[in-house]
């Protein structure tokens, strides 16, 4: 017959309700997380909607054959109009126009 050592034995703690257990929110913390983060982006995506921009103005479209035609102030208007591309493009393969 054995016996065992009282001090040994590990003792029997209360239940706890549900909440109160670590390992539910280590468990539901990762998907909560996911939620909040969901609704945020939704947030931020329909408070902060992009600009719709007019599509009645035509770009001027010049070709590398007409550059030579060009007057000094058509060709600075041309370079203007293509500004914004060259700038959001990668300047080493943005073709640009010869200078005077």
């Amino acid at each position: 017959m054995s016996t065992l050592n009282p001090a040994l034995v590990p003792a029997q703690r209360p239940a706890q309700p549900w909440y109160r257990e670590p390992y539910v929110w280590l468990v539901l913390g990762g998907p909560l997380a996911v939620i909040v983060a969901c609704i945020v982006t939704v947030y931020i995506a329909v408070t902060h909607a992009d600009p719709v921009l007019d599509r009645s103005a035509t770009p001027v479209r010049v070709t590398p054959a007409a550059v030579e035609t060009l007057s000094p102030e058509a060709r600075t208007a041309a370079e203007l109009s293509v500004m914004p591309a060259n700038q959001a493009r990668n300047h080493a393969v943005t073709p640009t126009l010869p200078k005077d």
